[in-house]
């Protein structure tokens, strides 16, 4: 039977999940260009193949009809936007992900990014570089109002995080009741959110724009804006427009609707980007890359 790997950096950091396929006496076989593969690269790969440990790629019909052989896909990671779930479906392939693992470690880098923009650290650290001694005093975490799109394990996490630094929190998600929520986070709409919010952090699904020119009208002066979920649920346009009012004052990239990203927000220095590395840490990849193994000989019936 054979596997194919499409993410890549898989087990980079720990061997012990690819050696878990081999000790099954897998044929495996790793992404060959390093990077997220385009619809033709990942036609070619899966050929012959049985299971995939899939990043990003687009997993369509096209795909499934010319890799009729593959029977199961387990995404190292939680979004499923580039599977065609029903297409999947119909052509008899498994489909699952790895929920749990990332929910630390996207915490986390969220957390970091909050302090670096709410502290100005990004503007002192430019100052300084340029032989400048510029003491800026920062916002900080402390009473701030900060807005959580979205209340999956990831939003949970993070939301409990700014709670510990004396945030007040407050929580958007449709999906949810003011009863499953703890009793210091507020349950708001969207409008009410954004409008009271002075930093906004997104951790929902989708693959369509949530903030856009009327969201942005609608937000704070200076507020900070953070987005570790998914890059096409900002109307980049309206956010370059916003940067350059003032209207938001700095802003956290970790996500894009092409990647890798070389856009315009390059130019921006109150702007933090990092290349889609939120669950890039050691524990994460480990415990993702080995859930998505388990999971994989799971449903291959291995």
């Amino acid at each position: 039977m054979k596997i194919a790997i499409s993410t890549s950096s898989f087990a980079s950091i720990d061997t012990n999940p690819l050696e878990l396929l081999k000790t099954k006496g897998l044929e495996v076989v790793s992404n060959p260009f390093g990077r997220k593969m385009n619809e033709e690269e990942i036609i070619t790969h899966l050929q012959g193949v049985d299971g995939l440990l899939a990043g990003l790629e687009p997993l369509n019909e096209t795909v499934f009809r010319k890799c009729p052989q593959l029977k199961a896909i387990t995404r190292v990671g939680i979004g499923m936007e580039n599977v065609d779930l029903d297409a999947a479906k119909k052509a008899g392939i498994k489909v699952s992900n790895t929920p749990d693992g990332p929910s630390d470690s996207v915490a986390e880098m969220t957390l970091a990014a909050a302090l670096v923009l709410s502290r100005s650290m990004l503007a002192a650290n430019t100052s300084l570089h340029h032989k400048q001694w510029n003491k800026i005093i920062g916002k900080g975490l402390k009473h701030t109002k900060v807005l959580i799109l979205g209340y999956g394990r990831v939003g949970q996490k993070v939301a409990e995080l700014f709670h510990v630094f004396g945030a007040e929190v407050m929580v958007c998600d449709p999906m949810i009741q003011s009863s499953s929520l703890s009793s210091y986070f507020k349950l708001v709409g969207l409008k009410e959110g954004i409008s009271n919010a002075e930093i906004i952090s997104l951790h929902t699904s989708g693959n369509q724009p949530i903030l856009k020119s009327l969201e942005f009208e609608l937000m704070q002066e200076g507020v900070i804006l953070m987005n570790s979920a998914r890059g096409a649920l900002i109307d980049e346009v309206a956010l370059i427009g916003a940067l350059e009012s003032g209207k938001v004052s700095s802003a956290w990239l970790d996500v894009f609707a092409e990647e890798p990203y070389s856009g315009k927000l390059t130019e921006y220095e109150q702007v933090l980007l990092t290349p889609h590395m939120s669950t890039y840490s050691v524990q994460c990849r480990k415990d993702m890359e080995t859930e998505a193994v388990n999971t994989l000989l799971r449903d291959l019936g291995i």
